[in-house]
């Protein structure tokens, strides 16, 4: 068997002192890029691999940053985390951290995952995803002081009450319901999720602004469901049976738009002489499958959101005041709408 390759293996074969070694491996900032590129590329050749129990004995950090991952559900919408934690991973790997991964199914199991991976494996810190109204997991993170981000914002607290990053729903529900408007459309309606729901209220008003802006009335004109495919078919359709003159549906994700457009495809009764007629459908999240069947959508800057977590987490771990952001989407125009 091989020796094992050790730091000063690498020093010595890329030319540099041991601590500069170190230092590209641990705080690159203060390496010169062309160095630490060496450093890197005689890392790959033989197969350098950190020793992180000795870190964390030396600088008193794991490395290691804690994430739950969320079930697949229908397969469309879970993409959008795929996105995101893949972002994630590259910008924790280019910080010299790597990812902790975790299930639970609510609030207080993830809190028991908190206790267990802090006795077991000591992480650094913590990016919470899928924040809601009176998120028990920040309040119990905050009261022990232990580093976090949200991906999401705290919507029953002060905006600034922790560091959170995310994306601007009712901007994108307001640009979607916009270009409905630009393109003639008076009877718009909107399918989202039960109230009550932080990131479901959001995207709602937007799509209520943009109506108001246009001086139309939106009473009438919603439906609740909960996220799924089969939700947005029924929704979409008591919604076209209960008013014909609609001609355009927004939604609040594209698991939900799917059903809607499944329901504006068909021949409905309600349309007396026309046997077929196009409906209008906007989804949320512009997921591959968005991409694949021509739905337009709202696309989310999931890479950039990732890698502002993480520099947000790093601050905080650094005890610099972090902050917050919010980020703007974008519409992705196709053939739906």
């Amino acid at each position: 068997m091989a020796d094992k390759v050790t730091i000063a293996d690498v020093a010595r074969v890329a030319g540099v002192s041991r601590q500069t070694v170190s230092n590209a491996l641990n705080t690159p900032e203060v390496v010169r890029p062309e160095t630490r590129q060496r450093v890197l590329e005689v890392v790959e050749e033989l197969g350098y691999r950190v020793n992180f129990a000795a870190r964390q004995m030396r600088t008193g950090r794991s490395k290691l940053i804690a994430i739950r991952i969320d079930p697949a559900g229908d397969g469309v919408n879970g993409s959008v985390f795929d996105r995101f934690l893949h972002g994630l991973t590259e910008s924790a790997a280019g910080a010299g951290y790597r990812l902790l991964l975790y299930t639970a199914a609510d609030d207080q199991k993830e809190i028991a995952a908190f206790q267990d991976l802090l006795g077991a494996y000591e992480p650094d810190g913590f990016v919470l995803t899928s924040t809601h109204h009176k998120d028990a997991r920040t309040s119990w993170l905050l009261e022990r002081g232990l580093p976090f981000v949200t991906f999401g914002r705290p919507w029953s607290e002060p905006a600034d009450v922790h560091p959170w990053v995310d994306v601007d729903g009712s901007a994108g529900t307001e640009a979607a319901t916009e270009h409905l408007l630009a393109a003639g459309h008076r009877r718009i309606a909107f399918i989202g999720w039960p109230s009550g729901s932080g990131v479901g209220d959001d995207r709602r008003e937007g799509w209520r602004r943009a109506l108001a802006g246009a001086g139309l009335d939106p009473a009438g004109l919603s439906r609740e469901t909960p996220d799924g495919i089969a939700d947005g078919e029924a929704a979409a359709r008591d919604l076209l049976t209960a008013d014909p003159d609609i001609t355009a549906l927004v939604c609040a994700s594209d698991s939900l738009a799917l059903g809607a457009l499944h329901v504006a495809r068909s021949p409905n009764p309600a349309w007396h002489a026309e046997a077929y007629r196009r409906i209008a459908v906007t989804g949320f999240d512009d997921t591959p499958v968005a991409k694949a069947i021509g739905l337009t959508s709202v696309h989310q800057p999931l890479t950039d959101a990732a890698a502002r977590c993480m520099d947000l987490l790093g601050r905080a771990l650094d005890g610099t005041p972090p902050g917050n952001l919010l980020l703007p989407p974008s519409l992705v125009v196709r053939q739906s709408a």
